[in-house]
């Protein structure tokens, strides 16, 4: 049967896109989180995702890090999606950053709490390994603080991850007359600069989670 140019270009279509070949050698880790997974605000090379990537590799420990950030999501939000992002990328390990804007709703820390045992349990079925990115809650009832405070270990050590307690501690520490380079305008999500002190942060925990990968 003769295939026509329509149907050729149809049968292309179909197909998945071609993954580079040195990608597919590598570990693949779903970076799973909010607007600060995706990089609100900034040139797709300047986020998290790609700027945390670059540093893994020039450490040595050079994984596909697949960008699964939503912005304005919230651990109820990322308890409903995450079973839909695993079936389709199918990863060796995952990195959760979700809560902060559970925190700018006031939410309670129990909410946030059981939804993340969901998303942790479904993140290490199989005995996958997942790295818990935490944040500092904002200014506030200081008993809801400490609250937020304790989930984050108390969630790690229950599921067996690795865990970032704070993922904004190295901006937290700069002088709040000194941060607006590290910050976009609205003052909460990072700059591109502000992203490479967090990522100077996060990626020796990450390398520890693509080391457990082998």
């Amino acid at each position: 049967m003769t295939l026509t140019r329509r149907s050729l270009l149809a049968a292309a279509a179909a197909l998945p896109l071609a993954r580079p070949a040195r990608a597919q050698t590598l570990p693949r880790i779903l970076c799973f989180g909010d607007s600060l997974t995706a990089g609100y605000g900034l040139a797709r090379s300047e986020g998290l995702v790609p700027q945390l990537s670059a540093w893994l590799e020039a450490a040595g420990r050079p994984a596909d890090l697949i960008d699964g950030g939503l912005s304005g999501d919230t651990t109820y939000g990322g308890r409903v999606r995450l079973p839909v992002s695993m079936r389709r990328h199918r990863p060796d390990a995952v990195i959760v950053e979700l809560g902060g804007n559970d925190m700018l709703r006031r939410w309670q820390p129990a909410q946030a709490e059981e939804n993340l045992d969901a998303i942790l349990t479904t993140a290490r079925s199989g005995g996958r390994p997942a790295l818990l990115v935490g944040i500092h809650a904002p200014a506030g009832d200081p008993e809801w603080r400490r609250a937020w405070g304790r989930m984050w270990p108390r969630l790690a050590e229950r599921h067996g991850t690795l865990l970032l307690q704070d993922l904004y501690a190295p901006l937290a520490q700069v002088p709040a007359a000194q941060r607006a380079p590290l910050l976009l305008r609205d003052g909460v999500h990072p700059s591109a600069e502000g992203v490479r002190v967090l990522v100077q942060h996060l990626g020796p925990v990450a390398a520890q989670l693509v080391a457990q990968l082998g």
